[in-house]
């Protein structure tokens, strides 16, 4: 099943818009896709059930059927009867929301369909690109020359005063102290955010000790959170005030109540997916699907080895792992552990004990080793991973919490004729392309509960330092987030 979704801002008031809209035989009239439409049966243009016959400017010819239609929330939904393109089963869905002040509005665009094994992102980049972004871009055409002489509304252009987490120098948890900041309107192409809740995760520590350098002092940590757009800057086109957003990527900074930054990698979360959640499992779960899909495109029937099943990613490897058909070992420390890791879709579970981690995995799998393998341990785990590899198999270390692997004789990886990956989170979410592929997956087996995300640990932002200590101690299971401290207060 193929997810796509894509939303915009049009500096038209929502009436405007939804006049052109809710036309379900008028988009021959604006969309530069679409040659001709015409109603079969003489129904009403707004008449459920109603299905329109339409050609492309490309020669494919499409019938859809309008399932639904509600002039109060501004939305409708569709459905795909016949078409010369291969989109089976599409269901898609249009929806407006005024922005705050009342004279733009926002557009969302969201389908699902399933397409021939192969064609998927292509098709994908049709529907996407030819069909959404080519709508958007009409519209605002249109509505352009009826609104002329008007404008956006102003940004708001007064600082916002907030709370960060705080270092001045590299070091363990207690260097961390809470300041005040002040967080500047957006400029050309950023966005303002005030944030509900932020999540913890094992590179916040590597930057904290200055064992990575993404973090420049003194400075604020954290890859991730979400919250609601306060305001835009000149040029964001896919983000609106009061929307719901996440992010999960750099430069670091998440650590703070508001905060101003680069609009291209925020996107909006889907309604379905509470902030909470959404910030307990962005950055886990983008890198979940591209360990799984992109570093190594996992086939039913593999044997995956997961170490730290029981941890953010490592949960959401298992589940996904499952579901996908291979046979899933969990390599972790504890008898809960390994519940949670059972639980969680692992089919074994290797615990410490006088058998090496390699003579388990080689007895569970009769000789045949791991044909993939997750390792978030680092220097403790490697060469047991190399001895635990199958022929031909691929060893992917992702993390280090024992600390680095170190220097390696790379001639001792003949043995298995091992591939070795080391991948780089911002290397496969360095754009909006690459990122909108990875959430649109995500958010599609979130919402079917093929994963599902757990929050072990919750703390208020003041109170990171024991975040930190839970996480690197190893006394954690799940993802961990902070919440705001006076939102905290809130809801007590």
């Amino acid at each position: 099943m193929v997810t796509v979704q894509r939303s915009t801002v049009i500096n038209a008031p929502i009436n405007e818009v939804w006049e052109l809209l809710r036309d379900f035989n008028g988009h021959d009239s604006w969309h530069p896709a679409v040659a001709t439409s015409v109603l079969d049966n003489g129904k009403r243009t707004d008449q459920i059930g109603a299905i329109r016959n339409f050609q492309l400017t490309s020669g494919e010819n499409l019938r859809e059927q309008l399932l639904s239609m509600s002039d109060k929330e501004h939305s409708f939904r569709y459905a795909i009867v016949e078409s010369d393109i291969p989109l089976r089963n599409y269901v898609a869905e249009v929806s407006l929301r005024p922005v705050t002040d009342g004279n733009a509005t926002y557009w969302n665009w969201f389908s699902r369909f399933e397409t021939p094994q192969g064609q998927e992102d292509e098709l994908a980049e049709l529907v996407a690109n030819g069909v959404y972004e080519g709508g958007f871009e009409a519209i605002r055409s249109r509505v352009g020359e009826s609104t002329s002489g008007q404008s956006a509304a102003p940004i708001d252009q007064s600082p916002l005063e907030g709370t960060a987490v705080m270092l001045d120098r590299y070091g363990g948890p207690e260097e961390f102290y809470l300041s005040p900041v002040v967080c500047v309107a957006p400029a050309a192409g950023e966005v303002r955010i005030c944030q509900t809740a932020i999540g913890v995760n094992f590179i916040d520590v590597y930057c904290r000790s200055g064992y990575f350098d993404l973090l420049e002092l003194p400075g604020i940590p954290g890859m991730e959170a979400v919250g609601i757009v306060e305001s835009v800057g000149d040029g964001v086109r896919h983000l609106a005030q009061g929307q719901r957003v996440g992010y999960a990527c750099p430069p670091v900074g998440a650590y703070t109540t508001v905060r101003t930054m680069k609009a291209d990698l925020v996107f909006s979360l889907p309604d379905f997916l509470d902030d909470e959640v959404a910030a307990a499992g962005l950055l886990k779960g983008i890198s979940a699907e591209f360990l799984l899909h992109r570093v190594h495109a996992l086939k039913r029937g593999e044997i995956v080895l997961v170490y730290a099943p029981a941890g953010g990613v490592g949960k959401i490897i298992c589940q996904w792992a499952n579901h996908l058909g291979a046979t899933v070992i969990g390599a972790t420390s504890s008898e809960e552990k390994a519940r949670i890791a059972r639980a969680s879709g692992a089919h074994h579970v290797i615990l410490p004990g006088s058998e090496s981690l390699e003579d388990q995995v080689l007895r569970l799998t009769k000789g045949h080793g791991a044909d993939v393998i997750y390792d978030a341990v680092g220097k403790d785990s490697f060469s047991h991973s190399v001895a635990a590899l199958a022929d031909c198999g691929h060893l992917i270390s992702f993390g280090q919490a024992s600390g680095d692997i170190g220097s390696y004789d790379i001639g001792s990886l003949s043995s298995r004729s091992a591939t070795v990956s080391r991948p780089n989170f911002g290397h496969y979410t360095d754009t909006p392309e690459k990122l909108r592929a990875i959430t649109e997956r995500l958010f599609g087996v979130l919402e079917k509960r093929i994963i599902s995300i757990e929050i072990g640990q919750k703390y208020p932002l003041s109170n990171a330092p024991e975040a930190h200590r839970q996480l690197e101690g190893r006394m954690t299971t799940g993802s961990t987030i902070l919440i705001p401290d006076e939102l905290l207060k809130g809801r007590k």
